[in-house]
C-alpha cells in the first residue's frame, strides 16, 4: 500500500507541482515533437524511483515513465478544445490505474477484489443513481412547468452549472443521511435557499420561483429517499 502512496505522490508532484505551463502550452502546440514531453516523462522515471528509493524498482519507474508519456502523448493528440476537461479526467484516471498497475506488479500480487461485498455494490448504485440519472428524471418531471425566464438565452449562469449544483447537493445529501448526520441536510437546504433568495429576488418571477423550488425539493428528497434506502439495503445486506 505505501509503495502505490509514494507513486501517487510522485505522480501529484510530477503533474502539478514541478510542470509549468509553459511545458503544457509547448508539448499542446507540438505534440510528440516537444521536448518537454520527454522531459516530464523523464522526471516522473526519477521522482518514483525517488520516493521509492530502491534500485531494484529502477526497471518499474522505467515502466511507469513510459506508459505515463504514452498516456500523455494520445491526450494530447486526440483532445480538441472542447474536450479538454473530458480527455483531462480520461487521462488521469489512466495515469491511476497505471499506478495500482505497476504496485501490484512490484509486489508480485493479484489484485484483491474481495471488496466489491454486498455493500459495496448497494453504495456504488446509490451513487451512480444520484448523478445524471436523477438529473435526467428531475428534468423530465419539471419540464412541463418551465418558465419562460429558464428558457432565455441571456443567462449569464455558467453552463450546466445547475446540473453540476445539483449533483453534488444529492451526494452531500446523500452522505449525511446514510453517516446518520440528519441535521446537516437541513442546514445544505438552508444555505442553498440563502443563496438562491438573491437571484430569485431579482428576478421577480413567480414562476421561476416556483420552478426552482420544485426542483430543488425534489432533487433533495430524492436523495434523502435513496439515502434511506441504502440505509435499510446495507442492514439487510449486513445480516446475511
Amino acid at each position: 500500500m505505501i509503495i502505490f502512496v509514494k507513486l501517487f505522490l510522485a505522480h501529484i508532484i510530477g503533474d502539478f507541482i514541478l510542470q509549468p505551463s509553459a511545458w503544457v502550452q509547448d508539448k499542446e502546440q507540438k505534440l510528440h515533437r516537444s521536448i518537454y514531453l520527454y522531459l516530464h516523462t523523464i522526471l516522473h522515471v526519477l521522482l518514483a524511483l525517488l520516493l521509492v528509493g530502491k534500485m531494484a524498482f529502477l526497471g518499474y519507474a522505467i515502466l511507469l515513465g513510459f506508459l505515463h508519456g504514452l498516456i500523455d502523448f494520445l491526450k494530447l493528440r486526440f483532445q480538441q478544445k472542447q474536450t479538454k476537461r473530458i480527455w483531462f479526467i480520461i487521462d488521469q484516471l489512466l495515469h491511476l490505474l497505471v499506478l495500482i498497475g505497476v504496485t501490484f506488479y512490484y509486489n508480485n500480487q493479484i489484485p484483491d477484489f474481495s471488496f466489491a461485498d454486498n455493500q459495496f455494490w448497494i453504495l456504488l448504485t446509490a451513487l451512480i443513481l444520484l448523478t445524471k440519472p436523477t438529473s435526467i428524471i428531475i428534468k423530465n418531471i419539471i419540464s412541463i412547468w418551465t418558465p419562460e425566464n429558464k428558457l432565455s438565452k441571456n443567462d449569464d449562469s455558467l453552463q450546466n452549472a445547475g446540473n453540476y449544483i445539483g449533483i453534488l447537493e444529492r451526494l452531500f445529501v446523500f452522505y449525511f443521511v446514510i453517516s446518520g448526520h440528519l441535521e446537516a441536510v437541513g442546514f445544505l437546504l438552508a444555505a442553498k435557499s440563502i443563496f438562491r433568495f438573491g437571484d430569485l429576488k431579482e428576478a421577480k418571477d413567480r414562476k421561476l420561483t416556483e420552478y426552482v423550488l420544485i426542483g430543488t425539493l425534489l432533487s433533495f428528497g430524492i436523495a434523502f429517499l435513496v439515502g434511506l434506502l441504502a440505509n435499510y439495503s446495507l442492514l439487510f445486506s449486513s445480516s446475511f
